[in-house]
């Protein structure tokens, strides 16, 4: 049985990681065009270098929680295929995975790519970046460029969406874990997901925008909804096509 998994913001804010966007709107106290677009960018990288060097920062202070942990059992033990699709930019996920090695046929995809890598203005090459990113040095790669935070801005396209529509169009069983099913393409995921006959399940601490497309909503809070699923699935697994388990 093939899964395919979506996390979202809600999944890593129980380990205190900020989400971007407040309900009004500002992300961290700047707004969206600010520090999340590419005009953004060239019009002001030193304000966007310091709003992504100061979330950089922020990953020591975190550590993966008790959701985190359940889908890295999850993915060792799990004869299937499993992608993980996460929208959340932080290496929480990572981190877990590393210490409870997968089996094969597991996959990690940051859709909105990763706090901890940095990317070249000139040839797109991404490199592992821990530390703070100058806006005036110069890319490793290429002299006329920079380098920039390896995120997926508004009017850029999402990485590796078309490895993630091949998985949904083959997936039997489709998770959705704390996301607001108001962000584009993920939002659409689960429409996929059925189209291919998959069950489709829900767990969030509110119903999300598309929660009636779900055959199973589980609410509460990820460090407590996420375990308990994984270890009815890891028990149970669920018939594709709609029924519960």
């Amino acid at each position: 049985m093939n899964i395919v998994i979506l996390t979202g913001a809600g999944i890593s804010a129980e380990s205190g990681v900020p989400t971007f966007r407040a309900s009004d709107g500002l992300w961290c106290g700047h707004r969206v065009e600010e520090v999340a677009t590419p005009e953004g960018y060239a019009a002001n990288p030193a304000l966007v270098q310091d709003f992504y060097n100061q979330r950089r920062r922020q990953l020591a202070e975190v550590k993966p929680n008790a959701a985190h942990e359940a889908l890295a059992r999850l993915a060792s033990a799990w004869d299937g295929n499993i992608l993980l699709v996460t929208q959340n930019v932080d290496d929480l996920h990572d981190r877990t995975h590393a210490a409870l090695p997968p089996k094969a046929g597991f996959r990690l995809i940051h859709i909105h790519g990763e706090l901890l890598k940095a990317r070249c203005t000139v040839t797109e090459r991404v490199i592992g970046w821990t530390g703070d990113i100058d806006p005036n040095a110069p890319s490793p790669f290429d002299d006329s460029g920079f380098l920039r935070p390896h995120i997926v801005w508004f009017g850029e396209m999402p990485l590796e969406m078309e490895a993630i529509y091949d998985a949904l169009s083959d997936c039997d069983l489709f998770i959705s874990i704390g996301t607001s099913g108001n962000v584009y393409p993920a939002a659409s995921f689960v429409q996929e997901a059925r189209a291919a006959g998959a069950h489709t399940v829900e767990l969030n601490l509110e119903p999300s925008l598309g929660h009636s497309l779900f055959d199973e909503k589980i609410l509460g809070p990820a460090t407590e909804v996420v375990p308990t699923f994984v270890g009815r699935l890891l028990r149970t697994p669920p018939v594709a096509g709609g029924a519960s388990f």
